[in-house]
This record gives C-alpha cells, structure tokens and sequence, in this order.
C-alpha cells in the first residue's frame, strides 16, 4: 500500500485496525471495504466537520510541547498526525511521532459515542481533551514505571498520578483529577526544591506514600 505515510499508515492497519498487513496486495481493498461501515461512514464525516480548522489544537500543542521543553530541555519534541481510526484508540505513541485518532474526541454528547461509552467515558471525549492526553501519553511512553509488575497498585497509581499532574502543570489546567493526582500535588509543594524532572525520573513512591499517607 503505497503512501506517503508510511510509518503511520502501517501503525492504523496492523496495530489499530488489525485488517491485515500493509504489504498484503489486497490491503486497499481490505482497508475500504473496512471503512464502508455505516457507523465509520457517518463518523468520517463528522470528524472532517468538526475538524475542518484545527488551528486551534495547532497552537495548542505548539505551545504545550514549548514549554514542557522548558522544564525538561533535553525532551524530543514529536512531530503530530491524526486520523480517523476505529473507536477504540485515542493518543497513538510512536517513534518521535503521535498520533491523534480524531474519533474519540467528537465532543461529550456526540450521538454516537452514547452506544459504546458511559458518562464518565465521554466526559474526556472533547477538543480540549487532545492537548493533555498527547502530552500524557507522551511523557508515560518517555517515564515508564520500571519494574511494574513486581509494584503495589498504589504504586502504580501513583505513578499515572505524576504523570497526569505534570500534564496538568504544562497545559496549564486541572484536567486530571484523581486523589494521586492530588498526592503529587501535596508532596511537591512539600518539596518545592524537587523539579518536575527529577519527579518524572524517580521510581521509588515510598517516601511519596510516607509523606502524604495515601493508601
């Protein structure tokens, strides 16, 4: 299948998709009759709708990945592609790129979505919501949790719970909003000489956890 997006075409079909391989001869027509769908057929042109101008979403990431750089200066900035995908994937890391399925973010109310998700689901299915999960699964792709299969849970939500906080210091909103959340909130301005790198780079919470009594 030939394309100009290579990598990105090759990530929609065998990873997101799973409609085959990309080098398979029958590929396009696979990928067409996938997209013939009634549900994809009306979801495709709403999201070309609702994303004729993405100006916005531009500036946005422009400026959130900016100043993220200036926090940790040495942080690759990716470079950004969207698509219209399959209902089930919202922020697609590779390397040096992310991508942005448009679908999943058709606003809180979309008709749609009220089949697949529930309230709580759809609340962070809006515009708004792309900047912060990019810069989210961004860093949770760049800081991993080492050794996580040998953590507690609170561990590993504390973890997330970094991770979202710092995503919330960048865009410069509340948009994560958990009691972890809250956590890595209390002990940083407990430790206010700690920079968000020096966060982002530890993986031992029991100081976290001793601090702040979470549980």
């Amino acid at each position: 299948m030939n394309t100009e997006f290579p990598i990105e075409t090759r990530t929609l079909i065998e990873d997101i998709l799973h409609i085959g391989e990309v080098d398979d001869p029958n590929i396009s027509k696979t990928f067409l009759k996938y997209y013939q769908d009634s549900t994809l057929q009306v979801l495709m042109t709403d999201v070309e709708v609702e994303y004729a101008n993405i100006d916005d979403i531009n500036k946005s990431l422009d400026e959130a990945f900016n100043k993220l750089k200036t926090y940790i200066p040495n942080i690759p900035i990716p470079e950004f592609y969207a698509q219209v995908g399959d209902l089930e994937h919202s922020i697609i890391i590779g390397d040096g790129i992310i991508g942005i399925s448009l679908d999943k973010y058709m606003g809180s109310n979309y008709p749609i979505y009220r089949k697949y998700y529930n309230h709580c689901q759809r609340e962070s299915m809006n515009r708004e919501n792309i900047t912060p999960d990019c810069v989210c699964f961004y860093l949770l792709s760049l800081y991993p949790m080492k050794n996580i299969e040998n953590r507690s849970q609170v561990e590993r939500d504390l973890h997330f719970g970094k991770i979202m906080w710092v995503s919330n210091l960048i865009v410069g909103k509340s948009i994560f909003q958990t009691k972890y959340v809250d956590c890595i909130d209390s002990y940083m301005r407990k430790n206010s000489n700690l920079t968000v790198q020096q966060l982002l780079i530890e993986n031992d919470y029991e100081e976290i956890i001793k601090n702040t009594g979470i549980k």
